[in-house]
């Protein structure tokens, strides 16, 4: 599970990428709006994989509510999926015995 919800934390934030890029041209440059029409379906969908993936991962690792609370937050601004993805990686290698 935990590699599945570090999968989907990656494709979350490519495709937030992918997002704000496609905004970037439809807002800033004003060629269109493809990239957000593309773009925003696949990360809304990811956008929820991703909340179901930290409640899913937090039930194997036995996460806190806060990390819970976090992990979810996490999927708000961009990128941080993948900081947060780090973090309670490295804290599940801490806590598994050598």
């Amino acid at each position: 599970m935990l590699r599945w919800f570090r999968v989907v934390a990656v494709a979350e934030a490519c495709s937030w990428a992918g997002l704000l890029v496609g905004m970037f041209f439809k807002y800033v440059v004003a060629t269109g709006e493809l990239g957000v029409k593309i773009f925003g379906p696949i990360h809304g969908a990811l956008f929820v994989l991703y909340a179901v993936g930290v409640i899913l991962a937090a039930r194997e690792a036995g996460w806190s509510r806060g990390a819970v609370v976090l992990g979810l937050a996490c999927a708000v601004p961009p990128f941080t999926s993948l900081w947060f993805e780090r973090r309670m990686a490295a804290r599940t290698a801490a806590a598994q015995p050598a």
